[in-house]
């Protein structure tokens, strides 16, 4: 509600037209004195008074004007004028809290202050200090963003929610708002009035539930929490939903922080997101990536400047992070978030982490998060039963427990909840410059029978077992990002054959696809890891597991993922899993790794992949990072830093992956030999010609000579890639340059006579 800054007052009306929410009664003021009825003063030392702006503050009552302030731990109260000048004391309320007095000589309202002497623990008056009154400001949400937020239709609510440092009428103090609808009351608390709820009770904006209050003298860095008279009668102390910084875990409370600027969109951030670009993600956990010399985690700016340029050292294109919200066990990796909006503090602070995002885009790369907006935890000071009810969570178990990781499921039948959500996605994007989300468990969202036998789950209201809010929540989130920032993908893990998952929905956001830009694709991570770890004896019996990927690739979207799911809890790292003796195993792992680069898809590996780690992934531990001193952990690392350099140079590695003109078998059927040769091509260039790479993988032990292939283009074939090469630490057997002959072979008019090294992936590119 708008209100002049010269003349500041904290309530529009006149006590006669408002009424109080306690007990049904209104406040029965005394005009010499202000004091209030039993009722009224109960309600307030209780901090259960559901209007506290219609009795604290300065009011008329009769011919006076009254101010009265709740001051827990007061000894005396003085009311100025806002030059500081004395006009009169306030008495105490018999033994109360309540500080009331009528202003003498005065019937407008004004601006004034409040000069208090607080007590010690001990009961010793301390100096005075002066502060402003919170309850002589006016409301500060606009109404238009007010019926948005009620609506839930609002994209960005975090602009509004949570703390916001700020000057109202020319005083500096922090902005509270909080979505809390079945309260009977809410307060903020912090360090700022030693945590009494009585203090700063909120004024309750609206029917939709949002409470409000502006708290002067309230700063960056300060401490905070709601304190939520829950409508079962439970008080609660929450941490705020959309607090923007935390404390470091075991600490719970929300961080005053200011709202980072945003950032502009950036046009070659979208090109370099493109389906047509090259896109190589290099995934980290950051608590786990290196640590400091004493063994502490890195920072942010310590990440900056070490992580950055190791990754792009190694060629990849995007860094993704594993949940970077806050969140309070180490152990959940930030799967288990109770801050969506803030980057956790274990490595900084938010400006920290933009400082970060910067430095990878200075240096080319981009920046992925991973998001859960899946499930969060029950901790007693996060969402769960906010206000007393299933605010956030469904209420029902059978949709709102999810049973596998103990944690609660979003209620995304509700606007509001929705609208939680999809500000979040834009805010790390907008505020951070984040170049993509990796949604994390979209199965586990999309079907209401998820890990849940006969009767545990409720079907949809067709009698279906798919999650249709969920699916409506998935599209609107990615058709918001999709059109408020273009730049930016979006990147499902989903692990089920739901259909178009990365294709556009109806313009009403009921039928069609989900809207994803892209989509792991699990099923060919799951088929080649189980192939490559077999004996390759037995691999001529699972020919299958090597190209049936083929049939699918280009139904959808798809980045082929290496995660830290595949090399942890058990599973061991990628080396282990390799067959047979050490060397095998790195022969093993660096024809993986070629055969992976070579396929269509965008790729993605997660940290110590690349130099093939030992022990599989301890978040408590860093890297084995001495591995790299010997040669065949140096060579894998070579290997992938050539691998990124070719896709990023050679169109036809890159251009076409979701195509399936980019993509021709030449040799599949040879599952004795555990022999494939494909062709990977590129769109032609003005003169006609395509780029094209020619992908053979040998999968057995066995040097093959005189080994004939077909090629798509006469001319001087030359190797590419060969990682079986020496300094990848392979045996070295290589080709050099082939011409091919006019001899038709495998459906090409050209062929080639070559050498196919063994447990080998080589690229054949035409000079």
């Amino acid at each position: 509600m708008p209100r002049k800054t010269s003349a500041p007052s904290p309530a529009p009306a006149a006590p006669a037209k408002k009424k109080s929410q306690t007990a049904g009664t209104a406040p029965a003021a005394v005009p010499e004195t202000g004091r209030v009825d039993a009722a009224t003063l109960d309600a307030l030392m209780r901090a259960d008074h559901g209007d506290p702006f219609a009795v604290l503050g300065m009011h008329h009552t009769g011919t006076a004007l009254v101010v009265r302030a709740l001051l827990p731990g007061a000894a005396e109260v003085e009311l100025l004028d806002a030059l500081g000048r004395r006009l009169c004391a306030l008495t105490r309320q018999e033994s109360s809290a309540l500080f009331t007095g009528a202003v003498p000589r005065r019937r407008n309202p004004f601006e004034y202050r409040l000069r208090i002497r607080w007590t010690d623990a001990e009961g010793r008056a301390l100096e005075p200090v002066v502060v402003d009154d919170a309850y002589r400001f006016a409301p500060l949400i606009r109404d238009t963003d007010l019926y948005l937020l009620a609506e839930g239709t609002h994209h960005r609510p975090y602009e509004w929610m949570g703390a916001h440092p700020q000057i109202h009428e020319g005083t500096g103090g922090t902005r509270f708002v909080v979505w809390a609808p079945s309260a009977r009351r809410v307060s903020v608390v912090g360090s700022f009035n030693q945590w009494d709820g009585r203090r700063h009770l909120m004024r309750r904006r609206h029917e939709c539930g949002l409470w409000e209050i502006f708290v002067p003298q309230v700063g960056e860095g300060d401490l905070y929490k709601f304190e939520v008279l829950g409508a079962d009668g439970v008080v609660r102390v929450k941490a705020d939903p959309y607090a923007f910084r935390a404390e470091v875990r075991p600490q719970t409370a929300s961080v005053v922080q200011r709202l980072l600027p945003g950032v502009a969109i950036d046009e070659t951030r979208r090109q370099a997101n493109a389906l047509d670009a090259a896109v190589s993600v290099y995934e980290v956990h950051l608590g786990s990536w290196r640590h400091g010399e004493d063994g502490r985690w890195l920072s942010y700016r310590e990440l900056a400047e070490q992580l950055v340029p190791y990754v792009r050292d190694l060629g990849f294109t995007h860094i993704e992070l594993l949940p970077v919200h806050e969140h309070p066990f180490d152990g959940s990796w930030g799967y288990q978030p109770t801050g969506l909006y803030a980057p956790t503090s274990r490595f900084g602070t938010p400006e920290d982490f933009r400082a970060f995002v910067d430095a990878a885009h200075a240096a080319g790369l981009g920046v992925i998060l991973d998001w859960v907006p899946g499930h969060f935890p029950t901790d007693a000071f996060a969402l769960a039963e906010f206000d007393g009810t299933h605010l956030y969570e469904h209420a029902d178990p059978r949709e709102g427990f999810h049973q596998d990781w103990n944690t609660l499921i979003y209620n995304y039948g509700r606007t509001e909840v929705r609208n939680f959500l999809v500000g979040n996605a834009l805010y790390w994007i907008e505020r951070f410059g984040i170049d993509g989300l990796r949604v994390d468990a979209v199965a586990s969202m999309l079907y209401r029978d998820y890990s849940r036998r006969d009767g545990e789950w409720i079907p949809n209201r067709h009698g279906g077992r798919e999650n249709l809010e969920a699916i409506e929540f998935l599209r609107r989130a990615n058709f918001i990002v999709g059109t408020q920032r273009p730049e930016a993908v979006m990147i499902a893990e989903e692990s089920t054959s739901f259909p178009l998952v990365t294709r556009p929905p109806s313009q009403d956001l009921q039928s069609g696809g989900l809207g994803f830009h892209y989509k792991w694709n699990m099923g060919w991570m799951n088929d080649t890891l189980a192939y490559f770890s077999r004996d390759p004896v037995y691999r001529s019996h699972h020919h299958d597991q090597l190209r049936f990927s083929l049939m699918y690739a280009f139904s959808e979207n798809f980045v082929l993922p290496l995660s830290h799911d595949e090399v942890v809890h058990g599973k061991g790292s990628l080396i282990r899993k390799m067959p047979g003796d050490d060397w095998q195993k790195f022969a093993n792992l660096r024809a993986y790794l070629g055969f992976m680069w070579g396929h269509p898809g965008k790729k993605l590996l997660f940290m110590g992949c690349e130099f093939a780690q030992w022990n599989e992934w301890n978040e408590a531990a860093q890297l084995d990072w001495p591995l790299l001193e010997q040669a065949p952990h140096a060579g894998v690392q070579r290997l992938v830093r050539d691998l990124n350099s070719v896709l990023r140079h050679y169109p036809a590695l890159h251009q076409r992956d979701v195509q399936p003109d980019g993509f021709a078998w030449v040799s599949h059927e040879d599952a004795q030999h555990s022999v494939i040769v494909f062709e990977r091509r590129a769109a032609p260039d003005e003169a006609g010609h395509a780029s094209r790479v020619l992908v053979i993988c040998n999968l057995t032990p066995v040097v093959r000579h005189g080994w004939r292939i077909g090629v798509p283009q006469a001319g001087a074939w030359r190797e590419l890639i060969n990682t079986d090469q020496a300094v990848y630490g392979g045996s070295g057997v290589g080709n050099g340059v082939l011409e091919s002959e006019a001899l038709p072979w495998q459906d090409q008019a050209q062929s080639i006579v070559m050498t196919l090294p063994p447990l080998a992936t080589v690229m054949l590119v035409i000079d």
